[in-house]
Order: structure tokens, then C-alpha cells, then sequence
């Protein structure tokens, strides 16, 4: 992190008179949000109201001159904290349950519905189509009025379902569709639903914080009326200015079809680099390719190339240095307003019109806020001691935005400043003048950053680089200083964007070397919070300027987060972790030392799939290395993900129903599953009871052409059993793919199917399986069902659940329980996602009909 100007620093820590009892009140402001913030319902409103008044007027009663009739406990430090928890978790309240009030109604989810609205953003280009962000202005269902959520995002598809899209065709709709206009189209909307997963990533809270309150998209089909564009307005002038910059830039640096008509490899690579110039200028991330993201993770400097904290804060350094110096060339403006002053207030306006100019993102406010926060302090000519400063800068932007308490770069960027502030970093580097005492006080702050941040980084991503020290020495001052500036600079004179795109493909290559190398990063188990502070203050112990004997004892404390072990099941016993991937199926099976994945997700589109959104983050934040992959079957809902999972987890075997053809077999043979193989691990039985050696080989070339076999009718059907104990029968789980009514009635046939305490649905809940007969074999007491929430199949038949619900069995499905977890240990218990993680913005669908 470079060395922010002297503007932006807090002054050296003065006497103080008395004790100051405001910075209690903020801290209680904090600990108010993150109490209310682990709310799994909200209150009546009538409580939040009470609260929020209650506790304003307590802190006011406190601070007034005339407190003779209050008692001294009333003008305590614990009265002002209480007060400011008190308001502040009131306020928060009020606020969920005002926003709340605009949800969408369960009634309108899947209707078509005729709205007239504005787009609001810049719209968001995908391989499929664009995202449209929307202002309803008014919405009819059956030529009658209805209420529907005030901010919509729509996704408006190119092409039939299932087909690739051609870039030019998205292209062409990206450019059509521009913010501010008026369109009247038909759309089916539902509520923001998200997949929950252990150490996933929280979609419905974003969706919240956005303002977001109903998801969907526009109907294009031959029956449906087409989208009509009614008028362009005058509404949501920067997004416009914004979409017009980003086309503009790849217009310039990448016109469709240059990569496709040229064999040069370069021109792709300068498509590629103009994404990244789109980005840092319009803070349109979407325009960077895939490939690029997972370097600039690998090599930690993704915040470089979004618009960030730490961004916004470099940027402003930058323009309070650009303001300063021009400033003091002109003796008038000094006599009217001094430099440093100007400096500032510049510093923090530029800030401001860069961030609202890339996006608005919550990132940006919340940096915006915060430098805000400290330049009027500064201004009003107040000197506080810089946890006093770092404090009414947390405030000030969890008021705010009380959900930022929530937000991974909220801690980063907090916990950097405090740590810059506690091992003098800032307060006093900030002196050295000369070009080399900044070089090393540059170094010293990005290598005390870098060390206090790395455990709260495994913390909250499970991932740290260890190349990032390095790289962010070249990439911070490559990317602010020089890329940054020809980027901005290309709006006033467009050569320039050529100029930043020539300096990222050097930048580009450092970094895909650095991510080759086989230690760039390194991924660790999640550790639980009370592990991560303990690191944080390790690292900040090592970091400070003390005797090393006292730094050293910063070592013990980092043991925690660096070598944590998630709990395992005994030897003999096993455990279930069926992952919320959508429609379409994936289960983790853990023993004691081994691990296996029976199906790897669906593809969720060209370029995103199951096994990059969920199953390898997943594994990573476990800190699990499998030893198997099955595929059921070649179905893409159950192979989507399995390149992802095989790239990331190279010692993994390969097993499946898959052909011989099957792009998989490239990446790794794959041993076809047979019923009759088994084998043990840590005590468990694993047994394989379909398809058959014959069923299995019908794909094989035949003299006379045979009727096409189903890839259903070949899953692989897994039955896992813990082991023999003295207290009864073993707890199993069968896994049985998407077999259907044949297949059942074949195992019931042979005599393969037994009693289960655990049953993966077969095909999802599908009307075609799961017959009475087969149900009543394996007479399961947990079924689980993995389909997504509203898919278009109908999963799982209400038939199905009406048969399961006869024979006592409780039924488990993806889209209201999340992410299911079972133990052989205790097989009547089981643990939904969803219900352990309950916040009060997460969707609650209704129940099961």
C-alpha cells in the first residue's frame, strides 16, 4: 500500500483533558449493527422505534451542559456505549423492515408481467445476453395493476435456451439497451434467491445491500410480446456517460470479430487488456475475462483492477498531490484558500466523482464516507488521537450502511489503517521528504500490511498469495500511477486508451508468471473468528517497532488460523455434504482420511459452472483433497463442474458412466462404474449396485443399430455403509443419480436394494422415479432432494414429495434447506444451511406443497 498523503494522516496523539465519552457512544454504534445484524427474524416495529428513540435521547441527555439531575451512572462511559447499541440497533431494524415492506409478493414469482421501467445502470454484458438493473414505474398482470418491487434486475437472453449466442449478437443487444431508457417489456420475476453453502458466498446479501429486491427475466418468445423501447430520458446521466465511455473503449481496443479474424495472438491479448481499461475506468468488472480474475487472485491483486477501497483511496492520494501542486503555482488561489486545505477538499471531490463515476459501488461509499469522515475532521481544525479518528471513521460508515459490517473488504480495509496506525507507519513516515526514505517507507507499509493481513485474509477467503507481497510492489504504483491515468486520460483523448492497453500486456505477463509458479498461492482450511483475531494481532504483534523478544510473541498467536483442522468423522463412521448447486447434483462424502465427490454440479453457462462457484471453494475452505470424482452420468447437471474440481484437485481419480468420447476422459481416463465393485475406507463400505456390466457397454459398436440408451438409465447407484456396531444395523446412505422407474424395479429385481437411513432422490424428484415399491425397500428417514428453486422442470413432483411424506420420511430439498449435512455418527440428525445460517434478509421460500 503506498504512503497516503499528509492530508489524510491523523496527527500525533494529544493530551487530553478529561475523559472523552463520544468514542464510547461509536463503539457501542458498532457493536449495535453487528448485533442486530445476526438477527434471524426481525422484531415489530413498534420495538426498533422504541430502541432507536430510546437510545438517541439517552446519548443526548448524557452530552447537554445541564446534567445536574442526572445520576453519575447516566454520564458514564457503559451509558454511552449502551445508548449508541441501543440506537443504533433500533435504527437498523427500522430500516430492514422499511425495505422489506417492497418485497415481492410469493403470488407474482413466474407470472408474466408488463412493466414499464427505466434502466437505471449501465447495462452488464454476459456470453448469453445482458443484465438490465430497472426503476419500475408501473406493472400489469392480466390487464390489472400490481404492486412489484421498485429496483428489478431482469437478464435478457440472446437466442433460443441452450444455445451459444454469437459475441456479436451480445454486443449488438449490450449496445441497443442504454441506461435511461424507458422500455416496456413482459418478464417473470422472482424473489433474490441464492445458494447456501458452508463458507459460501452470500448472493441474497448482496442483493440487499443493492437495493435489489426481485430478480428475473424478459420474455423473448414467439408468443410474447417483443420489448419495445418507448423513449430515451434525461434519468441516470453518468450511467449514460458511463456506457457510452466502456463502449467507446472496447470499441476502440477490441471491435468484434478482430480476435476471431486474426491468428495473431496478440490481438486477443489486447481484447483481453482492454477489459481491464474498461474496468478501471467505468468499474464494469464483467468486462474482464475470466482467465484474468483467477491471476489477479492467484497474485492478490484483484483489488487493483475493481473499483475498491483501496482504489478509491490511492486515487485520491494521487488527485490531493495533482490539486497541491497546481495550487501552489498560483499565489491567488493560496491567499483565498491555503494548498493543504485545498488539497484535501480536492483530494476527496475527485474521489468522490471517480467513484460515482465508476458504478457507485458499495466498496466506493463506503471509502468515499470514510475519507470524507477524516478530511472535514481535519478541516474543522480538531486533532484526535488516531483510534479516536479511525473509530468515527468505522461509524460514520456503518450508519450508513449498517451491512458493511458483513462485507470482506470493510475488515481489509479497517483493519490495514488500524494496523498502519498502530506500528507508526503513517503517523510517522509520513515526514520523510526524500525519494528514498518514501521508497522504504512504502516497502515497510506494504510488508506490515501484507503480515497483519494474511491471517484475516485465510479467514474470510481461505486463500492467501504468496507471491502478493511482490506483486503488489510492481502492480500498486504500475497500475495508480501510470496504467490508471492514461485509462481516465483516454476519455478526453482516446489514443490514450491504446497507451494503457500497451502497459498492461508487460503487467498482464509478470502476473501469469508469478501465478504459475506452483507456490503462488496457498489454500488453508476456514478457521473459526476467534482464530483470525487471534492471527490479526499476531501478525500486528510482529509488525510493530517493539524489542523482538515482545514481537515474538506474535508467533503463538498465529498458530491457530495457520493450522486449523476441521472436525472429521471417527474411524468407521461417515458423513454427507449434499452442496446447493442449483439444479443439479453434487455430494461430499468424507471418512476419517478420505474423501470422495458422487457428481460435480451443472454449467451454469459458457464461461461458469458449479464446480468454480461452489465445489472448489467449498473443498478449499475444508481443506479437503478427494481421492474419487464419480459422474453418475454424462448429463451436464452432473458434470458441469467436474473440469473445475479435476483441475484443482490433480491427485483425484475419475469414475463415472461416461463415453469413451467424453471431453472429460482428455482430462483424466475415467474408470467406468460397474455394479459389483467395492471397496472400503476407514471401516466404510462402499458398494456400486447399477448400471450393469451389459448396460454399461450398450454404447459400444454393434452389428445392427440398437435404440439409443438414456444416459439416466446408466447412473452409477452407490450404496455407503458405516461400520457393523453392537447397538443394531449400520447407518447407510444410497446415492442413486437419476435412475428411473426401470432401473428401480431391476435393483428391486436383483435384490440390491435394502433399507437406507439416508436417500439421495433419484432424477432430482422426478414423477419418473421413486416408485412406491422402491420407497418402500429402502424406507429412507432422510431424503434428500438437489434441484433449484423454481426450475423449469417441476422438481420435485409433488407426487414424489406426497409419497415420501406417506412413509414418515423427512424430505430435504436444496432451494429451503441450503446445503444438507448428515453423520453416520448420528443418523436421526441433520443440518440445513439455511436454518443454522438464518439472517433475516436471506428468502424463506414456502414450504413443500
Amino acid at each position: 500500500m503506498p504512503l497516503p498523503s499528509p492530508a489524510f494522516a491523523a496527527p500525533a496523539t494529544p493530551a487530553v483533558a478529561r475523559p472523552w465519552r463520544w468514542p464510547w457512544w461509536l463503539g457501542g454504534v458498532l457493536a449495535g449493527a453487528a448485533l442486530q445484524l445476526m438477527q434471524a427474524a426481525l422484531w415489530p416495529l413498534a420495538v426498533y422505534a422504541v430502541a432507536a428513540l430510546g437510545g438517541l435521547l439517552a446519548a443526548i441527555a448524557a452530552a447537554v451542559p445541564s446534567r445536574r439531575m442526572l445520576p453519575a451512572w447516566c454520564r458514564s462511559r457503559g451509558w454511552m456505549f449502551a445508548a449508541g447499541l441501543v440506537f443504533m440497533a433500533g435504527a437498523t431494524g427500522l430500516r430492514a423492515l422499511v425495505f422489506l415492506q417492497g418485497a415481492l409478493p410469493p403470488a407474482l414469482e413466474g407470472r408474466d408481467i408488463h412493466l414499464v421501467g427505466v434502466v437505471a445502470a449501465m447495462p452488464q454484458t454476459g456470453e448469453s445476453g445482458v443484465r438490465l438493473r430497472m426503476v419500475v414505474e408501473s406493472a400489469l398482470l392480466d390487464g390489472r395493476a400490481v404492486a412489484v418491487p421498485a429496483l428489478i434486475d431482469v437478464a435478457w437472453y440472446v437466442g433460443a435456451f441452450g444455445e451459444a449466442p454469437g459475441a456479436a449478437d451480445v454486443r449488438r443487444l449490450s449496445t441497443g439497451v442504454r441506461a435511461g431508457e424507458r422500455w416496456r417489456m413482459t418478464v417473470r420475476l422472482k424473489a433474490p434467491h441464492g445458494l447456501r453453502n458452508p463458507q459460501g458466498f452470500d448472493a441474497e446479501l448482496a442483493w440487499w445491500e443493492q437495493g435489489v429486491q426481485a430478480t428475473g427475466y424478459v420474455r423473448t418468445g414467439a408468443r410474447d410480446e417483443p420489448p419495445l423501447r418507448l423513449e430515451a430520458t434525461w434519468q441516470y446521466p453518468v450511467q449514460r456517460a458511463r456506457q457510452a465511455v466502456r463502449d467507446a473503449i472496447l470499441a476502440h481496443l477490441a471491435p468484434v470479430g478482430a480476435a476471431a479474424d486474426s491468428d495473431d495472438g496478440g490481438t486477443a491479448a489486447r481484447a483481453r487488456a482492454a477489459g481491464v481499461v474498461a474496468a478501471l475506468v467505468t468499474g464494469d468488472q464483467r468486462a474482464i475475462d475470466r482467465a484474468d480474475w483467477d491471476v489477479f487472485r492467484a497474485t492478490g491483486v484483484a483489488h487493483l483492477v475493481s473499483i475498491s477501497g483501496l482504489h478509491i483511496t490511492l486515487f485520491a492520494w494521487l488527485a490531493a498531490t495533482v490539486v497541491g501542486a497546481f495550487w501552489r503555482r498560483v499565489p491567488r488561489l493560496c491567499l483565498a484558500v491555503p494548498a493543504p486545505t485545498a488539497a484535501l477538499a480536492g483530494g476527496v471531490l475527485l474521489a468522490w466523482a471517480y467513484a460515482v463515476f465508476s458504478g457507485w459501488g458499495v466498496p466506493a461509499q463506503r471509502t468515499v464516507c470514510m475519507l470524507a469522515t477524516v478530511a472535514l475532521l481535519r478541516l474543522s481544525g480538531r486533532r484526535w488521537p488516531w483510534p479516536h479518528v479511525w473509530l468515527l471513521a468505522c461509524a460514520v460508515v456503518v450508519l450508513a450502511d449498517p451491512w458493511a459490517l458483513l462485507q470482506a473488504g470493510f475488515w481489509l480495509s479497517f483493519v490495514a489503517v488500524a494496523v498502519l496506525f498502530a506500528t507508526d507507519s503513517i503517523a510517522k513516515e509520513a515526514d520523510r521528504s526524500r525519494a528514498s526514505g518514501r521508497l522504504v517507507s512504502m516497502l515497510r507499509e506494504q510488508w506490515v500490511v501484507t503480515l497483519a493481513l494474511t491471517p484475516l485474509t485465510l479467514l474470510l477467503f481461505g486463500q492467501v498469495s504468496i507471491v502478493g507481497l511482490l506483486a503488489n510492489l510492481v502492480a500498486i504504483p504500475w497500475i495508480t500511477l501510470l496504467v490508471t491515468p492514461l485509462a481516465l486520460g483516454g476519455t478526453l483523448w482516446a489514443p490514450l486508451w491504446t497507451a494503457a492497453a500497451w502497459c498492461v500486456l508487460p503487467f498482464a505477463g509478470l502476473l501469469q508468471w508469478l501465478a504459475a509458479l506452483p507456490w503462488a498461492a496457498v489454500s488453508l482450511p476456514a478457521a473459526p473468528v476467534w482464530a483470525g483475531v487471534a492471527g490479526v494481532a499476531g501478525g500486528t504483534l510482529l509488525a510493530l517497532r517493539w524489542p523482538w523478544p515482545l514481537r515474538a510473541l506474535g508467533v503463538p498467536l498465529l498458530i491457530p488460523v495457520l493450522w486449523w483442522q476441521p472436525h472429521r468423522p471417527l474411524p468407521g463412521q461417515f458423513e454427507l455434504l449434499a452442496a446447493d448447486v442449483g439444479q443439479g447434483q453434487a455430494v461430499l462424502v468424507r471418512t476419517a482420511h478420505h474423501a470422495m465427490l458422487y457428481d460435480a454440479g451443472p454449467r451454469y453457462g459458457l464461461e461458469s459452472d458449479a464446480g468454480d462457484r461452489v465445489l472448489v471453494p467449498l473443498l478449499r475452505s475444508m481443506g479437503e483433497r478427494i481421492d474419487l470424482l464419480m459422474l453418475s452420468h454424462r448429463d451436464t447437471d452432473h458434470t458441469g463442474g467436474a473440469a473445475a474440481v479435476l483441475a484443482q484437485q490433480p491427485q483425484a481419480g475419475l469414475m463415472g458412466s461416461i463415453e469413451n468420447e467424453h471431453a472429460l476422459q482428455q482430462l483424466r481416463p475415467a474408470v467406468p462404474c460397474l455394479a459389483g465393485q467395492r471397496w472400503a475406507w476407514d471401516g466404510v463400505l462402499f458398494e456400486l449396485l447399477h448400471p450393469l456390466q451389459a448396460q454399461a457397454h450398450d454404447d459400444a459398436p454393434q452389428a445392427a443399430p440398437r435404440p439409443a440408451v438414456r444416459p439416466n438409465t446408466l447412473s452409477c447407484v452407490l450404496r455407503i455403509t458405516a461400520a457393523p456396531s453392537q447397538e443394531g444395523a449400520p447407518p447407510s446412505a444410497l446415492l442413486a443419480g437419476d435412475i428411473e422407474q426401470a432401473q428401480e424395479s431391476a435393483l428391486l429385481a436383483r435384490g440390491a436394494i435394502g433399507p437406507a437411513d439416508v436417500l439421495l432422490v433419484p432424477h432430482h424428484g422426478s414423477k419418473t422415479s421413486s416408485t412406491a415399491a422402491f420407497l418402500d425397500a429402502v424406507r429412507p428417514r432422510t431424503a434428500l432432494v438437489q434441484a433449484g428453486y423454481r426450475n423449469r422442470f417441476g422438481h420435485p413432483a409433488p407426487d414424489v414429495v406426497a409419497r415420501y411424506r406417506e412413509r414418515g420420511a423427512v424430505l430435504l430439498d436444496s432451494p429451503r434447506c441450503g446445503a444438507a449435512t448428515w453423520a453416520s455418527e448420528a443418523p436421526r440428525e441433520w443440518r440445513c444451511e439455511r436454518d443454522a445460517g438464518r439472517r433475516y434478509w436471506h428468502h424463506a421460500p414456502a414450504p413443500l406443497p
